[in-house]
Formats: C-alpha cells, sequence, structure tokens
C-alpha cells in the first residue's frame, strides 16, 4: 500500500479560506467537485443557500443531449450498456443538477440491478432513468417504482412469483436490501410480502432479432394476485404491494437503514450512530422525503467536519477529476466511452454491479489492484498541461507573478484544485520528490515541468482519493 495511505490524516496549516475549503467539501460530496474559480463563484451566497441551490434540483434544466447522440454513433448499439455508461458520465461531469446524479448513484448501490442478468441495455437504461427521477424525493415512492421496475423484476425473478406458484425473491430483498436490514423481520413477512406482490410483472420483451433490443413495461396481473388476507409486520389485512411498503416505510428499521445507507454514502466511512439517530429522526419528520433529509444533512457539523472521510468511488474519481481538467466539457470531445469504462477497471462497472448486494465501497476501492489504476487514471488526466482545466488553473496561478516559491506553487496548486488539504507528510513527500529549492520563473519550461510533476503527485495522494 502506498504510504500516502497511513495513518490518520492530519490536516497540515495552509492559507486556503474557510469559506473556500468547506464549499469545496460540499460540492466534493453533494456533486463531483470543481476548480477553484467555481467555488469562488458561489461566494456571493452563504453556504445555507449553496445547500438549497444544490438541493432544489428543478430550478435548473437537465442537459440537452442532441449533440451527444449525434457525435456518438455508438448510441446506436442498444445490446449493452457502454452508451448508458458514457451517458451518465456525460451527466455526472456536466450536469447543473450534480446532486441528481450523485444520488442515482448511491441507489445505484443500494438497489443493485445488473446488465449480466437482465441483458437488455433499453431495460436498464429505463431503470437508472427511474433512479434520478425517484432519487431525492421520498421513499415510499422510490420503493413502489422499484417494485414496478421493469429490471427490477427480472432481476429477481418477480415475473415468476405467482399466486398459485409463489417465488420470494423479490420480498426477501425488498426487506433484507431495500429496506429494513436482517433481524427486523420473520420469514412469516416473508411469505406474506411475497403473497402481496404476486401479480406485479412485466412485459415480455419483443424477440431482439432483426431489429434489436425492445424495454418492457409494467403489468399488474389481478387474475394472479393473492387477494387473501395477509398478516405483514404485526398488522392484518388485504394487502397489496403498495400496502406492504407503506408499512415498511413507517418502521424504525427503514428509518435507520435510510439513514445509514446516506451517512455512509454522503458522510463518512466510519458510523457515527449518534448522526445516524438523528438522520432517521428527519426521515420522519420530512414523510420519509430525501432531499430534505439531504438538506439537513449537508447542514449539520458531523457533515462540515467529515474532511478525508471518505474514498472516492469509481464514478466519483473519473468524473471528479474530468471535470478539474475540464475534459467533457462538450458533447463531442472523443473518448468519452472508453472514459466511462475507466470505472470497470477500478472496481465499478456501472448498471452492471456483482450481486445483489452491490459493490463493498470505502477502503475496499484501495486495494493493491485498484489503486494503480486510480492513480494512473488521474495523473495521466491532471499531468496534461494542455487540458482546459489545468490550462486555465495555470493561468490563474502565474497572473501577474514573474516567480514562485515551490512551497507557493503548491498551495497554489492544492486551492485551485478545489481547496485540498494536505496532510504534513504528504507535503514533506511531494517536496522531496520536485527537489527543487529555490524560486521559479513562471515563463520558464521548469515552471511546466514542476507544475504538471506537482500536480500528478497531488492526485496520486491519499486526501485527493478520498474527499
Amino acid at each position: 500500500m502506498n504510504q500516502y495511505f497511513l495513518g490518520d490524516l492530519c490536516m497540515a496549516t495552509v492559507q486556503i479560506s474557510n469559506d473556500i475549503a468547506l464549499l469545496g467539501h460540499l460540492i466534493r460530496r453533494a456533486a463531483f467537485g470543481a476548480s477553484a474559480s467555481r467555488l469562488e463563484s458561489l461566494q456571493t451566497m452563504s453556504y445555507e443557500q449553496v445547500v438549497d441551490e444544490l438541493i432544489n434540483v428543478q430550478k435548473y434544466p437537465r442537459l440537452e443531449e442532441d449533440l451527444l447522440e449525434r457525435y456518438h454513433i455508438q448510441h446506436a448499439d442498444e445490446e449493452n450498456t457502454r452508451w448508458s455508461a458514457a451517458r451518465w458520465m456525460y451527466r455526472m461531469i456536466n450536469s447543473e443538477r450534480p446532486l441528481e446524479e450523485k444520488t442515482a448513484l448511491m441507489w445505484h448501490g443500494v438497489f443493485a440491478t445488473g446488465y449480466a442478468k437482465v441483458t437488455n441495455n433499453p431495460m436498464m437504461r429505463t431503470h437508472y432513468e427511474m433512479l434520478r427521477n425517484q432519487g431525492l424525493g421520498s421513499f415510499r415512492d422510490l420503493l413502489v417504482a422499484l417494485s414496478r421496475d421493469p429490471a427490477m423484476i427480472y432481476w429477481l425473478d418477480q415475473q415468476m412469483n405467482h399466486s398459485e406458484a409463489r417465488n420470494e425473491n423479490f420480498g426477501r430483498e425488498l426487506l433484507e436490501l431495500f429496506s429494513m436490514g436482517i433481524g427486523n423481520y420473520t420469514e412469516d413477512d416473508v411469505k406474506e410480502c411475497a403473497r402481496a406482490f404476486t401479480g406485479w410483472t412485466k412485459s415480455q420483451t419483443i424477440p431482439r432479432y432483426p431489429t434489436g433490443f425492445y424495454n418492457s413495461e409494467f403489468i399488474y396481473r389481478s387474475e394472479d394476485h393473492d387477494d387473501g388476507v395477509k398478516t405483514f409486520l404485526g398488522e392484518t389485512g388485504r394487502f397489496n404491494g403498495e400496502d406492504i411498503i407503506d408499512i415498511i416505510v413507517r418502521q424504525p428499521a427503514t428509518a435507520r437503514f435510510v439513514a445509514k445507507e446516506i451517512y455512509a454514502f454522503f458522510v463518512s466511512d466510519d458510523g457515527d450512530e449518534s448522526a445516524i439517530e438523528e438522520i432517521a429522526q428527519v426521515y420522519f419528520d420530512s414523510n420519509y422525503v430525501i432531499s430534505d433529509i439531504l438538506q439537513y444533512v449537508f447542514n449539520q457539523n458531523f457533515f462540515k467536519d467529515a474532511l478525508f472521510k471518505k474514498v472516492k468511488s469509481p464514478p466519483e474519481l473519473v468524473a471528479g477529476t474530468a471535470i478539474i481538467a475540464g475534459r467533457y466539457r462538450t458533447p463531442y470531445e472523443y473518448g468519452l466511452t472508453d472514459m466511462s469504462k475507466k470505472t470497470t477497471s477500478m472496481g465499478q462497472e456501472l448498471l452492471n454491479p456483482p450481486t445483489v448486494e452491490g459493490w463493498h465501497a470505502g477502503r475496499e476501492w484501495i486495494d493493491s489492484s485498484y489503486l494503480v489504476e486510480r492513480i494512473n487514471f488521474a495523473s495521466e488526466m491532471i499531468g496534461n498541461m494542455e487540458a482546459p482545466g489545468v490550462y486555465e488553473m495555470v493561468e490563474r496561478m502565474t497572473d501577474g507573478l514573474k516567480e514562485i516559491s515551490p512551497d507557493e506553487l503548491l498551495d497554489a496548486c492544492l486551492y485551485e484544485m478545489g481547496s485540498l488539504i494536505l496532510k504534513d507528510n504528504s507535503r514533506a513527500i511531494i517536496f522531496e520528490e520536485l527537489n527543487l529549492d529555490n524560486n521559479i520563473q513562471c515563463d520558464s519550461d521548469e515552471f511546466r515541468e514542476a507544475t504538471a510533476q506537482i500536480l500528478r503527485l497531488i492526485v496520486s495522494s491519499r486526501e485527493y482519493q478520498f474527499c
């Protein structure tokens, strides 16, 4: 393991505006990161106002994607998820509603549904759009939409759940992985849950050839529904699927489940029971609305103090680095599909989780093989001095300067990359690698070489690999 990743993170004293540093932290968590110029533009608002802007996604339009499809003809290939993953990556980088994409990414890990079994990209695309559309709304409505999602229905064999021949797979995972967790229900609850969802199925997809893949639609077959009396989690009635979900979302176990998922994804890889209990209470106070819960979380000290407490997931690392480098700001830049594949080599293939449990996140993202891929990708992209974002950073750093010290240059690079803060030993390692003692002339080749080297070393550090 790289020495940058050893020990507790101990922040160095760096001359960075507290406001900028806090905004940088917020944007890395609620979005995918931003350069200093973007963060400075947000300083016209208070921190709370910036949170409001991030939360109220409906204030901003979604991306126009006509040109994206025109310049990427691979979208015509509906046989796999390559184009859907590339489109999602483009949205992560460019959306004016980044929290929408970020929250969809969180739910994708929770409600893990994959192409490996579904083998139908239109269904997978519909699944992702459902997570995107519902992810910030009511958790109750999200579970209902999930239960009606054709990809999920096929993924968990719900189309095989009949009144006279029940399949408990979806009912079990709804309780175990999607809402309450093991230990909060009985086997009888699983059976009754499965009974309630009988008749919830999907249309048969049209055969692939000769015209390619077609989507599927949710169908409710009343004649195949078990309408008998059921007892579920202590309540009795002639329950349908929506009734079951109404009961589930009222459970304290569900509140804790949602709270833990939000805390782990947005706050820290290390749990905090006190904070989780707070979030669980907001779950009830907000009537299960995820955006309201996130607004609460982003304004709390336990969130503000959690700098560099979470390992960036592969999509967060790829999208965030592209944003800083100024890459893929336009729909016609070459290589978008290849770049979206980078997450796969880092352990997370978008739209294709390995199991129903999703991915094991946190520090498992930085094992010996994945870490090499992460560092190589980030250093190659951010070390390109011709990349638009890097060029802009250099222009800002050298504006009005004739020379700069190595220490000042490092601080300037950290600031421009979103007000990053390095621990003392990381700074020492970078200076050791630079081997520079004197000031550098800003118009020299030495300056460009030193800047590129510093940027590559920064993205190799623990602090950059975390967020």
